[in-house]
């Protein structure tokens, strides 16, 4: 299942004990959306193991800003309330499950 990441709940889902995968993208992006339903695919596969979020930056640009994102869509992996990864660009199912598999 997927969850909105807004500027208000973004540390709760950080700082929670389960890792978190956040999306971030905008709907006039044609790769963000080439990327939205690997995302979604892949937070069904990862139920209760991990959050996964989607966040609009035209509504929650702070938080793109807070991580210095100038591209999109860009995914952060946050594991123990760190940033540990990132991956910028489009990206297939294989390669972002790799990703999930290691932030286990």
């Amino acid at each position: 299942m997927e969850v909105k990441i807004t500027t208000e709940n973004f540390e709760t889902y950080k700082n929670g004990e389960l890792p978190l995968v956040v999306d971030l993208w905008a709907t006039w992006c044609g790769p963000c959306r080439m990327v939205g339903p690997v995302i979604s695919e892949l937070a069904n596969d990862y139920d209760g193991k991990i959050v996964v979020g989607k966040c609009d930056v035209e509504e929650n640009d702070d938080v793109a800003m807070q991580f210095g994102v100038r591209n999109i869509p860009t995914i952060l992996f946050f594991k123990g309330g760190q940033l540990v990864d990132k991956y910028v660009g489009a990206a297939n199912k294989e390669t972002l499950d790799e990703k999930f598999k290691q932030l286990l």
